[in-house]
């Protein structure tokens, strides 16, 4: 009796086992907006900041400190977020971010849904809380605490501790903006407002768009479709105008920079001089092949000096401001691709170039700044391979490198005051993420923290990456392959290519999975093979891996993404004839490309957000990567998928977002005219009120809907 009840226990058990296993994974679970996404996502318990030279665990509810992480993980508490909420009104409560003084200053940053306020760590009390106001946003406080710069619609405004508040502009006209982000967030432009580093003084932009067309989005949610002009410049058209000025809080007066003709140029990579006294900044012509770094009196906005330029026959494209060397205002640093590949170069205020202090194949791809005397900078870079990226630490002395992280994987870090010690976040293809300490002078490393492997136990699809041969014969091209779990090598399976492949991307890297996101493990678990590739024109492969598409977006792309399809037809694995593509924006743009330049390779394609003709898309990245139609209607002819329309051969569907402020859905109504007048039959979905991509709930749905036409067309066995 008990022997038998063992057995049927053991049964039970084993079958449990093997179902844990054998788990299917839905789109809730793995799709950013499903209800069960958190649960499947790899996260790391707790976050580190550096508080001076100490180290501050942030948790759910409590804030720790270690006094001395080099020598003991002793920790001690604090502040609780129950002490943080307690001095604050109810509505205002809901603490989402916190922000320590790297340089050890007992004042908290703290931020909430309803104000940005200041916490004396030492005395634990509220020192000031600067509210919200209502429709506010662009919030940005001052580096010395006393004022708050926000926008209101297209004003800018600031406000003190006491919340009394100025107006820097009264602009009635909406086509005015100032205080927020210009040139369509090219060049690194994230944000529009820059405090001097005493917060005296504010720079900002101010961008006049009246002389741009407005172009219309349609809100159908109204009872009667109601219009959202936006202003589009598309290539070749009439371009926005920006200026910049500096409001000084003393004498609340604004000082406009004297940037001259043309007035279509580019004012990028705003940086201040360390005393506050120069503004530097990056200005481009409009054919953005010529760059001045320009320096200006922030007293009377008078143009000082041309301290440098650069050119270039194809383009130029700073994205960095300068970056001044710690404790040495006369030195800086610049970022440049002028040898082929991104590396930082050492210039005095002059406009001198004193040394270059990084080269190489390879890239700098972020700095993470300077220790305690200015002698050493951090910065991530591509090395050993475009693939990883590895924390690195340059001497400015003697120009010597210093590789910090060994293990391969994606490192980020952040460096102590005193430069002693980094915290290093990384992942890697089996990694799903972990914080290292790491003691510069030594190299020794202690785990802080990690995240759990959210499909341990369960059978995964399996992912590898390779590389293939670029058409060009020379240029290695890097795969990621997913294979369904339970892979049998003697079936033949159908195929889904996932693509992107513009500038500024790389879909295949030594993160978590190498990359792979929740819809290709979907798809591996529904019995498809997925295969994404890095093809030439996409980043941190050198300047001229990029650039080679420049003037025919699509040609070289497709060309390198064929090497790719030609690799998964020698695999015996594969059924040739069930192969789809599916991609998003520039990627939806890759799609139809694919399936007209070589009719007949793919059965079926999916492609959401798709540029269809590089005329209808904006003024910045056109002009950047294809010059203006007048100056090349041979590259734009070649480019455009509506003159092609007549090569489909395949089962296409387009799909896009009516209210799409990026890529506007006039891309995608004009190849269905082009179809209907080819006598072509693409499928069409519109998501209602969504802009350049579904978010939320509605993502799933589009993940959903990709599946289903995936497996309407090409069904697995």
């Amino acid at each position: 009796m008990h022997k038998q009840s063992f057995f049927i226990l053991f049964f039970i058990f084993s079958f449990m086992l093997s179902a844990q296993h054998e788990k299917q994974f839905s789109l809730e679970e793995l799709i950013p907006g499903g209800k069960q996404y958190a649960n499947f996502n790899p996260r790391i318990p707790v976050q580190f900041q550096w508080y001076g030279n100490r180290l501050a665990t942030i948790g759910n509810d409590s804030v720790w400190l270690i006094d001395n992480p080099g020598r003991s993980q002793r920790k001690k508490i604090i502040l609780t977020f129950k002490e943080l909420e307690e001095g604050l009104e109810q509505s205002e409560n809901k603490i989402h971010g916190l922000t320590f003084s790297p340089e050890g200053s007992s004042v908290l940053r703290f931020h909430t849904s309803r104000g940005s306020g200041l916490f004396d760590l030492e005395n634990k009390e509220h020192r000031a809380f600067f509210s919200y106001p209502e429709k506010s946003k662009n919030h940005m406080l001052s580096p010395d605490h006393s004022y708050m710069a926000y926008t209101i619609e297209n004003n800018l405004f600031i406000a003190d501790k006491n919340g009394k508040e100025w107006a820097v502009s009264n602009e009635c006209n909406r086509g005015i903006i100032y205080g927020q982000s210009v040139h369509r967030k090219e060049f690194g432009i994230t944000g529009g407002i820059f405090w001097s580093p005493c917060g005296k003084k504010m720079a900002f932009y101010r961008m006049d768009e009246t002389m741009v067309s407005d172009y219309p989005l349609v809100d159908a949610s109204a009872r009667v479709a109601e219009v959202k002009n936006s202003k589009y410049p598309m290539a070749g058209m009439t371009s926005h105008r920006v200026t910049i000025g500096i409001f000084d809080t003393e004498t609340k007066e604004t000082t406009w920079l004297k940037t001259g003709e043309p007035d279509d140029h580019y004012l990028t990579n705003i940086a201040w001089s360390p005393d506050g006294k120069a503004l530097y900044l990056a200005e481009l012509n409009r054919g953005q092949n010529r760059m001045k770094l320009n320096r200006y009196v922030t007293a009377t906005g008078d143009l000082d000096k041309t301290l440098f330029e650069e050119s270039h026959l194809k383009y130029v494209e700073p994205e960095n401001p300068v970056l001044f060397v710690k404790k040495e205002d006369e030195r800086f640093i610049w970022q440049s691709k002028r040898n082929g590949y991104n590396h930082l170069y050492l210039y005095d205020t002059s406009g001198k170039q004193l040394k270059q202090l990084t080269d190489g194949t390879w890239e700098v791809t972020g700095v993470i700044g300077f220790d305690e005397k200015g002698e050493n900078l951090y910065f991530i870079a591509t090395l050993p391979s475009p693939i990883d990226r590895h924390i690195c630490s340059v001497t400015l002395r003697s120009g010597k490198i210093t590789q910090h992280t060994t293990l391969p994987g994606m490192h980020s870090a952040a460096l102590s005051a005193s430069g002693r010690y980094l915290t290093d976040r990384y992942s890697s293809h089996d990694n799903p993420g972990r914080i290292d300490l790491i003691e510069t002078r030594t190299g020794k490393t202690t785990l802080l923290s990690q995240a759990k492997n959210p499909f341990r136990g369960f059978s995964m699809p399996t992912v590898e990456m390779g590389t293939v041969k670029a058409a060009d014969g020379t240029s290695d091209l890097y795969y990621r392959l997913v294979k369904p779990a339970g892979f049998d090598a003697s079936k033949k399976y159908p195929v889904a290519v996932y693509v992107y492949g513009g500038p500024h991307s790389q879909m295949v890297s030594n993160r978590w999975r190498y990359g792979s996101g929740g819809w290709e493990t979907h798809m591996a678990q529904n019995g498809y093979i997925v295969f994404v590739m890095d093809n030439r024109g996409t980043a941190y492969r050198g300047l001229e891996f990029e650039n080679v598409t420049h003037r025919q977006l699509g040609v070289v792309e497709a060309e390198d993404q064929m090497k790719g399809v030609a690799f998964l037809q020698s695999l015996p694995y594969v059924d040739s004839e069930r192969m789809g593509i599916h991609g998003w924006s520039y990627g939806g743009f890759m799609t139809i490309n694919m399936l007209l330049r070589y009719p007949g390779v793919f059965k079926v394609g999916v492609a959401g957000g798709p540029v269809t003709d590089w005329k209808y898309y904006e003024v910045m990245y056109g002009e950047r990567y294809m010059d203006t139609p007048a100056e090349n209607p041979e590259g734009y002819e070649e480019s455009s998928l509506l003159n092609k329309a007549d090569r489909l051969q395949s089962r296409l569907l387009i799909i896009h977002g009516d209210e799409d402020p990026t890529v506007v859905m006039q891309n995608s109504i004009q190849f269905m005219k082009a179809s209907i007048k080819a006598e072509r039959h693409p499928d069409f979905f519109i998501y209602p009120g969504h802009g350049h991509n579904m978010l939320g709930r509605d993502r799933v749905h589009l993940h959903h809907h990709i599946t289903r036409y995936f497996e309407d067309f090409i069904p697995q066995d």
